[in-house]
């Protein structure tokens, strides 16, 4: 299993909804197992300039470049990149 993890931040704090709301458009894509976008809590008193997390669980390598080959995923890409100013990606493969 592999663990897709990204963070964002928002170029505008005012965008922070319409972020999550365009990246939930990945949803859609059927190849993740599980799915989800969240607003950071920012509780952490050393960092705050994540505003927006998605978290997706792909069965293997092939079935996350599958994801990253959907339309959905450009269409989303092209929507979101304008709005945000940071975006970190880590994948992580899982044996559990």
């Amino acid at each position: 299993m592999i663990r897709h993890i990204v963070f964002f931040s928002a170029r505008d704090k005012d965008n922070v909804e319409a972020i999550v709301s365009g990246l939930w458009k990945l949803g859609e894509i059927p190849h993740s197992t599980v799915f989800e976008v969240m607003k950071n809590t920012k509780t952490d008193p050393i960092s705050d300039e994540i505003d927006v997390v998605v978290y997706a669980e792909f069965k293997d390598a092939e079935a996350l470049a599958a994801y990253k080959a959907h339309p959905t995923y450009a269409a989303t890409t092209a929507l979101v990149r304008p709005m945000r100013e940071l975006r970190i990606s880590a994948d992580v493969v899982s044996t559990l």
